[in-house]
């Protein structure tokens, strides 16, 4: 027997919670607590569903990114106020991305950059909690919301709908690196049991299975997975798994697979791990020098981030959020002029590698993949090489999702500061996520719902030149 979590989550009235579905405690490999749930997940899904069979990947660049030197490099306005590194051509006509982007400006065709997006909130903590949740009224996150609507976890799989990956995710060399996810998973007014599961040192699935682990082996997550396929040995040896129906073959299934073999990236192409890799992009130590915090903002761990979001949405897990620290550049440390070429090399290198390997995968229509942050930063370069915050004009790039890529939308005025035309809210991204992964005709049919859940899904209307 294992138990997998043994924190207090909030039941509520509302329907099965996160710890039901992956609680085993007392529950033996002929018991049915775990089988029983499973099988109520599948009558209820052949009932009909809002999902649509897709899945969100954001990806939030914590600190916020230059609008500027990512999707806007606005090299007709002054010099103080155009991309500092200049501009690269992208694949479509007249369109240039900052030349730190070349391999996603290569794929720019299946790609939406929004240029008009604001929100006019500068405050770095309530700016995130601001687009996280798309501004709904319940203040949660949109991976929240929807696994409100969703199920907490998948009925199939037992992969939790709703993932926070920061770079501690990605393995234990990754540990002191940038990890503020509590600025993007709020649940607002929504119960916890709605929370991103947190996979990494305060991940609630895979600490309570090291509880297990002998003391000097805790942070060992090789050792934990070789456990857990020592354990289905040695009850595929003793013959437990004989004649079990098949919600008791999934329940097993789920308990020593589902999870740890997402995190498990020992099977994949060591081409496609190096494909995805960015550890070249290691902070210089006459760099790490300048600030205490300049350790942490490496983004030597954003590729096997990606990678591992791209295993949990095949897995099932519906809604994914990806964090990257550093990218609050006032100067000295992280700058324009120092933090671009380290911390926009990792994106362009990782984000690419995701877009191409959905795509051979035949995912791009099945994963929405976002890059965007709390706000921009300020059209003028400050004295320090750097820029400040702005949330009058933000970063935001899409592709895929059943959406329609390659194009521009909206633009900027002549030095980038606010929206010249086509202004899009965080209201308009919200509406065009749930758009994507909820069915919402279908939604607005369904019976016990909550008021506010379906008012936040419902309300809004998806950017027009993406539908």
């Amino acid at each position: 027997m294992l138990s997998l979590f043994a924190n207090n989550f909030d039941r509520t009235c509302e329907g099965i919670t996160r710890r039901e579905m992956l609680r085993i405690g007392g529950l033996s490999l002929g018991g049915l607590t775990l089988p029983g749930l499973l099988a109520a997940n599948a009558n209820a899904s052949s009932k009909g569903s809002v999902l649509t069979d897709r899945a969100v990947v954001l990806l939030f660049l914590q600190g916020g990114p230059t609008h500027i030197e990512t999707f806007d490099p606005k090299m007709t306005a002054p010099a103080e106020y155009r991309a500092m590194f200049g501009e690269v051509q992208s694949a479509l006509p007249g369109v240039t991305f900052g030349s730190h982007f070349p391999k996603l400006a290569a794929l720019a065709d299946r790609m939406a950059v929004i240029r008009s997006f604001q929100h006019g909130n500068s405050s770095h903590g309530s700016a995130s909690a601001l687009v996280a949740s798309g501004g709904n009224s319940t203040n949660a996150t949109m991976g929240s919301v929807f696994a409100r609507i969703a199920g907490t976890s998948n009925a199939q799989t037992g992969i939790p709908m709703n993932t926070v990956l920061t770079p501690p995710s990605a393995g234990e060399r990754y540990k002191g690196l940038g990890a503020q996810s509590s600025r993007v998973t709020s649940t607002g007014s929504l119960p916890k049991a709605y929370a991103a599961f947190d996979p990494s040192s305060g991940g609630q699935i895979i600490e309570n299975m090291k509880l297990r682990l002998k003391g000097d082996r805790l942070d060992d997550r090789r050792n934990l997975l070789q456990q857990l396929d020592g354990l289905k040995r040695q009850a595929d040896a003793a013959g437990a798994l004989d004649g079990a129906d098949k919600f008791r073959q999934q329940a097993f299934d789920v308990i020593l697979g589902g999870v740890s073999r997402a995190f498990d990236l020992s099977k994949e192409d060591p081409k496609l791990i190096e494909r995805y890799d960015t550890g070249e992009f290691a902070i210089p130590k006459k760099l790490q020098k300048k600030k205490s915090n300049v350790p942490a903002q490496s983004p030597i761990a954003l590729g096997r981030q990606m990678l591992l979001a791209r295993r949990l949405v095949e897995a099932g897990c519906g809604f994914v959020t990806v964090t990257s620290a550093g990218w609050d550049m006032h100067g000295n440390a992280f700058g324009i002029n120092d933090g671009m070429p380290l911390l926009g090399s990792a994106v362009d290198k990782a984000a690419s590698a995701f877009l191409e390997d959905i795509e051979r995968r035949g995912l791009s229509e099945k994963v929405l993949f976002i890059i965007t942050g709390e706000f921009g930063r300020t059209p003028r370069i400050n004295k320090k090489a750097g820029r400040d915050h702005w949330g009058n004009l933000c970063t935001l790039a899409m592709s895929g999702g059943g959406l329609r890529m390659g194009q521009v939308i909206g633009g900027s005025d002549r030095t980038a500061s606010r929206p010249a035309t086509d202004p899009v809210s965080v209201q308009d991204l919200m509406a065009t996520v749930m758009h994507s992964i909820l069915d919402i005709g279908q939604l607005r049919l369904m019976t016990g719902i909550p008021t506010e859940i379906a008012r936040a899904v419902t309300n809004g209307q998806p950017i027009p030149q993406l539908v």
